[in-house]
């Protein structure tokens, strides 16, 4: 993918991380994010005239969600062909303003959530699960919040499956210098490790009654 920074150009999780001025950043499945940690609801709201600027001025849509305790900036995936070229620049400029306001980064903190419907072969659960929430349909096989407030969810069959039997786990995106850490935690829970044949790129996990879970790092370092 090229490394241009206009037009419609994508790039990978990797290039974005090789951009200058874009640390704070970290790739989640929904798309590059910031975290920054404020004093009050004001202080992270000061960032929010500056991040629309830097939108405005590379072209870039750009997600805020203020609260007293901080303000987490992302860059959404509105398709599956990558990250808008322009989101270095983007990004590279509200952690400068970020800075500016004295408000702090935590990389730590970046994570996105999602749902993993496996289904029987011969259903199709997803118009289901999309009526009920009110989603909309993200590529063939997956359904997002229009709002990008909810998970992101993602529908396959079941291999070896049987009919009138569902089954869903939650994939929880985290930075890939995250990853092992919230696994060991998770696994100090109570959790019981399931499968690691595919780390660092993603750990499947159970909780203590068998519930599934894939801590996943696999988008932060893709390409």
């Amino acid at each position: 993918m090229s490394e241009s920074t206009s037009g419609s150009e994508r790039i990978t999780a990797a290039q974005f991380h090789r951009s200058p001025g874009v640390t704070d950043w970290r790739v989640t499945d929904t798309g590059p994010q910031a975290v920054f940690t404020a004093r009050s609801l004001a202080h992270a709201a000061s960032l929010v005239a500056p991040v629309v600027a830097a939108a405005e001025r590379c072209g870039v849509l750009a997600d805020i969600d203020v609260r007293p305790e901080g303000v987490v900036v992302r860059i959404p995936h509105r398709d599956w062909d990558g990250i808008p070229a322009a989101a270095t620049d983007l990004a590279a400029s509200v952690s400068q303003a970020a800075a500016e306001l004295g408000l702090t980064a935590d990389p730590s903190r970046a994570q996105s959530v999602g749902i993993y419907i496996a289904q029987h072969s011969e259903a199709d659960t997803r118009p289901f699960f999309m009526a009920a929430l009110g989603y909309e349909g993200f590529g063939e096989t997956d359904a997002v919040d229009p709002l990008r407030c909810g998970p992101h969810l993602a529908f396959n069959p079941i291999a070896g499956d049987k009919p009138g039997r569902g089954r869903s786990h939650l994939d929880i995106f985290v930075p890939a210098d995250q990853a092992r850490a919230r696994v060991e935690a998770a696994l100090a829970a109570g959790g019981r490790l399931v499968d690691d044949s595919r780390a660092p790129d993603w750990w499947t996990l159970a909780s203590p009654d068998n519930h599934g879970i894939d801590i996943a790092a696999w988008t932060d370092v893709v390409g």
